[in-house]
């Protein structure tokens, strides 16, 4: 895959790639500050997106960028409407222990590669106004981690809500406004190989 990185403003960067593989499940878009240093995820994107734009960065700063293939089948959606209401103080005071990812025994079954291994028996149950705990069975054995994705009603496209650790299959998700009324499903994913790795040295802020 081929990746160019363009200065378009002193702290804006408008990445463009090119040589996807069509049997992805959608690209990963990375940064970091140092040639070999970590990369910092900036966006599950679609499998059709071919650019983005990396806006208001550090200014004087070197910014490396790589751009991967996920793969990954994902399960059936499930449809969720919230009863009106906002995030309250209620909802602060709640402990939300049922919220951190988790995997729970006995809803895991890891026996097929996570491009072929589709999760099963994704239920979403409704803990507040704003609050949904998702469960499912894992039936992957070689996943880098599990996305939890969201369309909300009206939407066209799936986005990612959460990124977990492999053989989570159990989560919470305190949903975004727009999301009252949303679809949801889970996916296990590994990384293909790297792009090639542009740069580009920020300038002063305008």
């Amino acid at each position: 895959m081929s990746l160019t990185a363009e200065l378009v403003t002193p702290v804006d960067v408008e990445l463009r790639w090119s040589g996807t593989d069509p049997a992805a499940a959608g690209q990963i878009v990375e940064f970091a500050t140092e040639p070999q240093g970590a990369y910092t995820i900036l966006q599950f994107v679609p499998p059709g997106q071919t650019s983005y734009k990396h806006p208001d960065l550090i200014p004087e700063t070197t910014f490396y960028y790589r751009v991967r293939p996920f793969y990954g089948s994902a399960s059936a959606p499930v449809d969720v409407t919230l009863p009106p209401g906002d995030y309250s103080e209620k909802d602060q005071e709640n402990d939300h222990e049922w919220a951190p990812p988790k995997v729970v025994p006995g809803a895991v079954d890891g026996k097929q590669p996570s491009r072929t291994a589709v999760p099963t028996e994704l239920k979403a149950s409704v803990m507040h106004a704003n609050g949904i705990r998702f469960t499912w069975t894992d039936h992957a054995n070689d996943e880098e981690g599990y996305l939890l994705e969201v369309k909300p009603q009206g939407g066209t496209e799936f986005t990612q809500a959460m990124v977990m650790e492999p053989d989570v299959n159990s989560v919470g998700l305190i949903t975004l406004p727009e999301e009252k009324a949303a679809t949801y499903r889970v996916r296990p994913f590994r990384y293909g190989p790297a792009s090639s790795v542009p740069h580009q040295l920020t300038g002063r802020n305008p």
